[in-house]
C-alpha cells in the first residue's frame, strides 16, 4: 500500500531502499544506525567514508551490501532542544530529502525509522506527526510505497484523551456484545436461562461462521479466494449466464434485475462526491494498480479493509458505509474491535485515515488500506 506502519526490524525488510537515521559523520553509531551498519557489513562503512559526512536535514545514498534492499539512504535528524530551534523544519527536511533521493533512483518502495525519536530526544508523538504529514504530502504527487517501522507500540501513540475515549466506547459497544454472545452459547450448551436474559442474548448478532469452501475449483478460483472475491457464499450463476434448467421464473426474473455491483456503486459515489479517481484512492491509501482492478472489473469484490478505506475516503456516514460494505459481501460487526473503533470515528465525522490507523495500531488491530 502507499503508506503503512509496521512494528519490526527495518534491517530485515525487503524493499528498494531503507532510510538510516544516521549521525553527521555517517560512520555508524547506536540504535538504528548501528543495527543497519552491522547488518550491511563493512562495505557500507567503507562507502560512507567517501561521502564526507552529512548535514542535519540532508540525505545521502549508498549501496545496501548485505541488506535485503538496493539502497540505504542516510539522513541526519535534529537533536531535540525544546522545539524552538528549528527542529520541526529540519526533521521535515530529512523525510523530504530522503524521499526525493528514493524517487530519483526510481525506487518503488522505501522504509523509514521514526527519525530523531531515539537518543536525539524528539518527542515520539511529535516525531510521528511530522513523519505522517511529510509522507502524506509527498504521496499526493508521487506513486511509491512508504513504510514506517517502529520497534514498539510506545513509538506510535495516539493522545491519552483519545485513547481513553476509544477505550470507553469499546467497553460500551464491544464488551457487552461479547458478554451477550457468551451467554447465548452457554444457554445452548447448558439449558434454559431467565426469559429476559435469553431475549437479550438472542437479539445479539451471532459469531461469524467459518467460511465454507466455495463450489468452485481450479487455480483461478484459488486466486479469487485469496483476493477476497468469495466469502462463505456460493453464487450459482452470473447475470449474463443462461438460467439453469429447473430455476423458477420468479427467481430467473430476480437474477435479471440484480442491484449494482460494488465497482458500480463505488464509481457512482466518487462522482456524487465530486472527487477524481486519483483523489479517492490516494485519500484511501490504496495502490493505484489495485484501484484500477476495482474500476476495470464490475464483478471484482475487494477485501473488507479496502472497502472500509474507500468509505473513509468518501466520508460516508454509517448507513452509507454499511451499504457499500454490503456490495462486497461484508458488514460492520459489534463483535469486531476494529469495526467498533471505525464506527467511533465515523460517528464523530472524523475521516482522517491516518488518525484512524493510529488508533487501530494502538489497540493492536490491522490497519486500513490495501
Amino acid at each position: 500500500m502507499p503508506f503503512t506502519v509496521i512494528r519490526g526490524d527495518i534491517t530485515k525488510l525487503t524493499c528498494d531502499a531503507i532510510v538510516n537515521a544516521a549521525n553527521s559523520s555517517l560512520l555508524g553509531g547506536g540504535g538504528v544506525d548501528g543495527a543497519i551498519h552491522r547488518a550491511a557489513g563493512p562495505g557500507l562503512l567503507a562507502e560512507c567514508r567517501t561521502l564526507g559526512g552529512c548535514r542535519t536535514g540532508e540525505a545521502k545514498i549508498t549501496g545496501a551490501y548485505r541488506l535485503p534492499c538496493k539502497y540505504v539512504i542516510h539522513t541526519v535528524g535534529p537533536v531535540w532542544q525544546g522545539g524552538d530551534r528549528g527542529e520541526e523544519a529540519l526533521l521535515t527536511s530529512c523525510y523530504r530529502a530522503s524521499l526525493a533521493l528514493a524517487a530519483e533512483k526510481g525506487c518503488e518502495s522505501v522504509a523509514f525509522p521514526l527519525i530523531s525519536s531515539g537518543v536525539y530526544g524528539y518527542p515520539k508523538e511529535e516525531a510521528l506527526r511530522v513523519a505522517e504529514e511529510t509522507i502524506r504530502a509527498f504521496l499526493e504527487t508521487h506513486e511509491m510505497n512508504v513504510i514506517l517501522t517502529v520497534f514498539d507500540k510506545d513509538s506510535f501513540r495516539i493522545g491519552e484523551e483519545r485513547f481513553r475515549e476509544i477505550t470507553a466506547y469499546i467497553d460500551d459497544h464491544y464488551a457487552e456484545e461479547k458478554k451477550a454472545q457468551f451467554a447465548y452459547r452457554r444457554n445452548e450448551a447448558y439449558g434454559a436461562m431467565p426469559t429476559a436474559a435469553l431475549s437479550a442474548c438472542q437479539a445479539a448478532p451471532k459469531p461469524a461462521k467459518k467460511a465454507k469452501k466455495p463450489l468452485f475449483g481450479g487455480k483461478k478460483a484459488e486466486a479469487e479466494r485469496e483476493d477476497g472475491l468469495f466469502s462463505d457464499e456460493c453464487f450459482l450463476c452470473d447475470k449474463d449466464e443462461a438460467v439453469p434448467e429447473g430455476i423458477s421464473g420468479d427467481l430467473a426474473d430476480r437474477l435479471k434485475h440484480l442491484d449494482e455491483s460494488f465497482s458500480q456503486s463505488l464509481l457512482r459515489l466518487i462522482d456524487e462526491k465530486g472527487m477524481t479517481d486519483a483523489a479517492c484512492y490516494k485519500k484511501a491509501n490504496i495502490d493505484r494498480k489495485h484501484f484500477s482492478k476495482i474500476r476495470s472489473d464490475p464483478d471484482y469484490r475487494p477485501g473488507k479493509r479496502t472497502v472500509l478505506s474507500l468509505a473513509v475516503a468518501l466520508e460516508l456516514n454509517l448507513a452509507e458505509t454499511e451499504a457499500l460494505l454490503s456490495k462486497a459481501g461484508f458488514a460492520l460487526s459489534a463483535s469486531s474491535k476494529a469495526d467498533v473503533i471505525l464506527r467511533y470515528f465515523i460517528e464523530r465525522k472524523n475521516y482522517d485515515l491516518f488518525e484512524i490507523n493510529n488508533a487501530l495500531f494502538a489497540f493492536d488491530q490491522e490497519l486500513l488500506g490495501a
